[in-house]
């Protein structure tokens, strides 16, 4: 958020930039056409990570808010990391699974500490630094041998890569005419079931009418959606399918593209292993779909189908995704804001959206976990 703030800076001038109490962030610019109809690209800015609840010596208590499996914990390295920006290394030695609402851990510090933890600070596994390198992953080659492929591996590109995307698309666009009313959603707290985004449709934060291109990191599947390939087209979830109109306007656009530019590359998928933020928009009466970067480690969990097969141990790493996909994700940013600059027509939400069959699921997820907003 404090990235972003900065990001924000140079441009406060010809921008709206509202902040709702859960702290969603929405950015349209100023000279946007009144009454017409705003595509918002939409990211979330959490990750699966730790948060302090209770420190005694050198023993901390952390409840764990996302969607990791149970062999990873015990025995990781993780660093909490305090208010002040110190990191203090520990490493878990024992998990509660069945706690309710989030899984909790017990960790031990280790060595000394640079700032004691307190309750409320955040703790993230011990990763290495960030780094660019070539890895043996995604597409196969038609001889059937995995290509080489440049990745940038890091703790958390779900959805951080997209957020990243999504900025550097509206900097392209932040002075263009034709991208007037394009526009920047920002929500907290997906990973425990799209929290901010519902706050966000159920408040008054949205405007009316709202078109929302959603960005996700989704688990790849090398024969299915592999990394290296680029950025997909997420036509539906393990809830949902998405808005088709929409969705099968931008496959057109993106097909249409791909015959005059060699270099572009994307795919069309439905990811049916999980589910995003586009479920939860259309649920409320929202036009939604969404793009996606293919991930590597998903969640920080390296060979998931080996370990929960009982053949490979547990083993916390970077994720990755290709850098090829990431600029093929902003050129179908940019294509999509084109298209809707072309299409975008005014239209309201009606009290027949209350009936949208997962609308009652995403009350109840609300319910159970919007308290996660408070702290």
């Amino acid at each position: 958020m404090a990235w972003i703030d900065g990001w924000l800076d140079p441009m406060r001038g010809r921008l709206d930039v509202r902040r709702d109490e859960a702290g969603n962030y929405l950015i349209q610019r100023k000279d946007r056409q009144r009454g017409a109809q705003p595509m918002l690209v939409t990211a979330h800015l959490d990750h699966p990570a730790f948060i302090v609840t209770r420190q005694s010596g050198t023993s901390a208590e952390l409840e764990f808010r996302g969607g990791v499996h149970d062999p990873y914990f015990v025995g990781t390295g993780i660093e909490i990391i305090d208010f002040a920006g110190r990191a203090t290394p520990a490493t878990i030695t024992a998990l509660r699974a069945d706690a309710k609402p989030f899984k909790r851990v017990t960790a031990k510090i280790q060595g000394r500490m640079r700032g004691a933890p307190a309750v409320g600070d955040i703790a993230r596994w011990l990763l290495p630094a960030p780094r660019i390198v070539h890895r043996a992953v995604g597409a196969a080659t038609p001889s059937g041998t995995p290509r080489d492929v440049r990745v940038i591996e890091t703790h958390a590109c779900d959805d951080l890569a997209a957020v990243a995307a999504a900025c550097c698309a509206f900097d392209a666009m932040v002075r263009a005419p034709w991208a007037r009313n394009i526009g920047l959603l920002f929500t907290v707290a997906e990973e425990v079931g799209f929290i901010g985004a519902i706050h966000a449709a159920r408040g008054s934060l949205l405007p009316r009418g709202a078109r929302l291109l959603c960005l996700e990191n989704s688990r790849s599947f090398p024969h299915d959606s592999p990394i290296g390939n680029g950025a997909i087209l997420r036509v539906g979830d393990r809830l949902s399918v998405f808005d088709s109109a929409f969705t099968n306007a931008l496959a057109r656009e993106f097909t249409k593209h791909g015959k005059t530019s060699a270099s572009f590359h994307w795919q069309r998928k439905l990811m049916a292993g999980g589910a995003c933020e586009a479920t939860a928009f259309a649920a409320h009466g929202f036009e939604s779909t969404c793009l996606c970067l293919p991930l590597g480690n998903y969640h920080n969990m390296a060979d998931i189908d080996g370990v929960l097969g009982g053949v490979r141990p547990a083993r916390i790493a970077p994720e990755f995704v290709a850098l090829d996909d990431w600029h093929s994700l902003v050129e179908m940013l940019l294509l999509a804001a084109r298209w809707h600059a072309r299409h975008g027509v005014a239209t309201k939400r009606t009290a027949a959206d209350a009936a949208h069959p997962d609308r009652a699921l995403m009350d109840r997820i609300y319910r159970k976990a919007s308290h996660v907003l408070g702290g």
